[in-house]
């Protein structure tokens, strides 16, 4: 994986650990954030990086290879396929929806007002 994206689990959110991994690597395919021909790490890596069981990222990367995002090769590891489906528009905008509001959530629980908020994207946009 080039440029390692934050992959994190949440052990208070009532979905299973490997569905919200799912989730995150599905949504980073399929933003192009992750190319065709990218690697994923290996397994024992992302377990130990995310204080998971082999099993459950195991698990994750059989539901990416069944959807057809990713193939694994023995030796070879874990790949995304070129094929890998983009996303719609509608798809996209309800997915921006989704992280702006959960951004939204952790904000305002830092504390931060509605400006403090925009600031901060704002910001980040110039970076």
């Amino acid at each position: 994986m080039t440029g390692r994206p934050l992959l994190t689990v949440d052990t208070g959110n009532p979905t299973p650990p490997y569905e919200q991994l799912r989730r995150q690597l599905a949504e980073l395919i399929q933003s192009a954030a992750l190319a065709p021909g990218d690697r994923l790490p290996p397994l024992r890596q992302l377990a130990a990086d995310l204080g998971l069981a082999v099993g459950t990222v195991a698990r994750t990367y059989r539901e990416l290879e069944s959807a057809g995002l990713v193939s694994s090769r023995r030796g070879g590891g874990t790949r995304v396929l070129a094929t890998a489906p983009s996303l719609s528009d509608s798809e996209r905008q309800r997915l921006l929806r989704h992280h702006a509001r959960a951004f939204i959530q952790q904000a305002t629980l830092l504390g931060a007002d509605k400006q403090q908020i925009l600031s901060a994207i704002t910001q980040a946009l110039a970076t």
